[in-house]
């Protein structure tokens, strides 16, 4: 999270400079800047009433902060529950001093820099300069820059802040940490989504003294090299969700190629060929006849680069040669297409809910009675749809509950919790049963209606025909991968047997062993 600033930095200047000369006396307090950045992040009462944040032992460590922003008062708030003693500098001290922990020693930024060894820099980049008056007291000083630049300064500037800070004072040790770790997670703790810290800096001793502090606050330093690869870490915080992005695209796409097609059937056809005005069933009926599609292809898509894989393993005779690129990053994106078709697929049993609410469906049903009293009919009753419907939702439970299983099990805490074998079950074994029940599913709904004319509007296919397609040919390519003659042959090349090469042995017969081979 970028360093925030309260409103005690606005008239700083923000010329910038290539060194800093000496100190020009005390900075002026500035005038009171309106707006939220003025509120404490944490009330006053709770600072107060924290236990963790009582007056540090005499002998604690101190580190100074430069800065009174939001970031700035969860990092005095974390360092002195960690048992440092914490010395603030800001330009208005009165006034920030209530925003701060009780045990934190708030004052002018001279007397704050003077006798802490450890320095964070808590201010933004255009507000570096207003610092060169104290480039007498930081010398020999280590200075542990924790902005963030926007995206738009990350592509404008050359050098990273924390570079551009290190040539402002170049007889300061500036490190680059904690630009990753939010102002919240400073105050909470950390977890295990966001406990690395990583830092970078050109000074060796200064590297390690900051990855000792970032031990005692319960995070974990991760050495990224030297300063050059704080334009590296200052990116991190700027990518929104890089792994999401194309499987993403991937699903939008599929919806709106899938809306696209069911919207020309069900809507179109029926308003050029009958003049009958559907165009009501797009929120609710379309979007629901989209949603399975979607889910149904998504989760087929997580399981056909193994099969192409393996298929090119087996061809090759061997499993040390690279696979194509695509295919790589395919494999590196199945865990985000398998959480979005189960997205899908829940959003598709929600959808089904609220059909009967609709006021057309309450409409139908009427219709549907008058007709049955017009043609003097006491009672309609057809077998075969009732089984099939029956049959139809029984198996779309099991799937849907299948792939919650699925996505439960996908989830950091619980994956660390199971062994690679149990981990493997889950996501193979259970993942390969929610694709059976789902084609089941499918093929229950459409049944007979494949091959009755009546269906294909416009010659279009039913929407269902189209997402069978890929999901019968993994099932038909897992099939053939369990005959004897080709899992044996596929168990050996994973074990590492070469074809025409050095490494060639045979698997034990015993059947039980070579279900237990490693799939590495």
């Amino acid at each position: 999270m970028a360093a925030e600033v309260p409103g005690d930095w606005g008239t700083c200047p923000t010329t910038p400079v290539q060194g800093c000369g000496k100190s020009s006396g005390k900075d002026k307090p500035a005038a009171r800047m309106p707006g939220e950045m003025d509120k404490p992040l944490i009330s006053h009462h709770l600072v107060d009433s924290d236990g963790s944040l009582a007056e540090p032992p005499s002998g604690a460590p101190k580190v100074g902060i430069l800065g009174s922003g939001d970031f700035a008062r969860s990092l005095a708030t974390r360092l002195v529950g960690s048992g440092f003693s914490v010395v603030v500098g800001s330009r208005n001290p009165k006034r920030t001093a209530g925003l701060f922990p009780s045990s934190t020693q708030v004052t002018f930024q001279e007397e704050a820099v003077s006798s802490p060894g450890v320095i964070f820099v808590a201010v933004f980049r255009e507000h570096y300069s207003s610092l060169c008056g104290l480039s007498d007291q930081l010398t020999g000083k280590i200075l542990v820059d924790v902005s963030n630049p926007t995206e738009q300064e990350h592509l404008r500037h050359r050098e990273s802040n924390a570079e551009y800070l290190a040539s402002l004072f170049p007889t300061c040790a500036v490190v680059k940490a904690f630009n990753v770790i939010s102002a919240w997670t400073l105050q909470a703790g950390p977890r295990d989504g966001n406990r690395q810290v990583p830092i970078c800096s050109d000074h060796p001793e200064a590297k390690r003294t900051i990855s000792e502090m970032v031990h005692a606050m319960g995070f974990m330093p991760l050495d990224m090299g030297s300063l050059a690869s704080a334009r590296e870490v200052e990116a991190m915080p700027l990518r929104l969700l890089p792994a999401w992005k194309v499987p993403a695209l991937l699903a939008l796409g599929l919806f709106v190629c899938f809306f696209a097609y069911n919207f020309t059937r069900d809507v179109l056809q029926p308003y050029v060929q009958e003049s009958k005005n559907k165009f009501y069933r797009l929120p609710v009926s379309v979007v629901n006849t989209t949603l399975p599609c979607v889910a149904y292809v998504l989760l087929s898509l997580v399981y056909l680069p193994g099969v192409l894989a393996a298929a090119l393993q087996l061809r090759r005779g061997t499993k040390y040669h690279r696979f194509p690129d695509w295919l790589d990053h395919w494999l590196q994106h199945r865990k985000q297409i398998g959480l979005l078709s189960f997205f899908c697929a829940a959003l598709h049993a929600l959808y089904s809910f609220c059909l009967p609410l609709r006021r057309s469906h309450r409409y139908d049903l009427v219709n549907l009675a008058v007709k049955q009293v017009l043609a003097n009919k006491s009672h309609l009753w057809v077998e075969e749809e009732v089984w099939r419907m029956e049959i139809y939702l029984s198996l779309g439970v099991l799937a849907l509950g299948t792939l919650s299983l699925l996505a439960i099990a996908s989830l950091p805490s619980i994956a660390n919790s199971l062994n690679w074998r149990e981990f493997s079950f889950v996501q193979s074994t259970l993942g390969f049963v929610a694709l059976v029940l789902s084609t089941l599913h499918t093929l229950t709904y459409g049944w007979t209606r494949a091959f009755e004319e009546s269906r294909y509007k416009f010659y279009l296919p039913p929407t269902f025909t189209l997402t069978l397609l890929v999901p019968c040919v993994i099932i038909l390519a897992k099939g053939l991968f369990l005959l004897p003659c080709i899992s044996r042959r596929l168990a050996k090349i994973r074990r590492g047997w070469e074809k025409d090469g050095a490494v060639k042995f045979m698997l034990p017969t015993d059947s039980v062993l070579t279900e237990k081979t490693s799939h590495v």
